[in-house]
């Protein structure tokens, strides 16, 4: 079946953020960067203005600039409106109140869609969809980032999440995933499973990060060689 994109809620989140919740220092900025799931987020164009090196990978950028822009103004009422029913649900310390959250999102996607183009055509921006090959030898990454995704949609099931992350560890000489709850903010036990079944080949680390903005998802779970 072809990719949808009326399946998709995009929602993106900026540089600072990122930084953030995967604990990109200053020297972790230098390196190779890949992104997983980075959807209409504006860490590539802010990383790259920056003279940062990232690569974002994600199904919807198969779809042009107008498609984005209709879908994002397609859901931007809906999701607000279902921020505004959960607010207890947040933590409201790095984003203030709702309305914040509304502008520091669509500045993030507006700035993501007028880099798109020009992204896409710089091979910044690549069409994937996870766990299929890259087109990229072993270890072409430093660092590959997941914001959002894996380990969060757990309907995916054990299957997809062992091979996606098999395929990322592949390319990427170390792996940042941020949350490590499901999309309600619990602890899973496919989270467990995952992280059991990487720690016989890979190092692992859970770390505690400064960013927690749905309640219970400040954790990080870091997957190297």
């Amino acid at each position: 079946m072809a990719f949808q994109l009326n399946n998709v809620v995009p929602w993106g989140r900026n540089l600072a953020e990122y930084r953030l919740m995967f604990e990109l220092s200053d020297e972790d900025m230098k390196k190779n960067i890949a992104g997983f799931g980075d959807g209409p987020a504006s860490f590539n164009y802010e990383a790259t203005k920056q003279g940062y090196k990232v690569t974002s990978f994600d199904p919807i950028y198969c779809f042009s600039t107008e498609d984005l822009r209709k879908r994002i103004d397609e859901v931007r009422t809906v999701v607000m409106r279902q921020m505004n029913e959960n607010k207890e649900n947040y933590v409201w310390t790095h984003i203030k109140n709702p309305d914040e959250l509304e502008n520091i999102r669509m500045s993030a996607m507006q700035l993501f869609l007028e880099d798109y183009e020009k992204g896409k055509s710089e091979q910044r921006y690549i069409y994937h969809t996870l766990p299929e090959r890259l087109l990229y030898e072993n270890s072409h990454f430093d660092i590959g980032l997941s914001s959002h995704f894996l380990l969060m949609y757990t309907m995916l099931g054990y299957d997809f999440h062992i091979n996606a992350i098999t395929e990322m560890l592949r390319v990427c000489k170390e792996i940042r995933i941020f949350p490590i709850v499901d999309l309600d903010a619990n602890k899973t036990e496919l989270v467990s499973k995952v992280i059991e079944y990487f720690k016989r080949s890979f190092d692992i680390e859970i770390r505690q990060t400064k960013y927690e903005f749905q309640k219970g998802d400040n954790k990080l779970l870091i997957i190297r060689s």
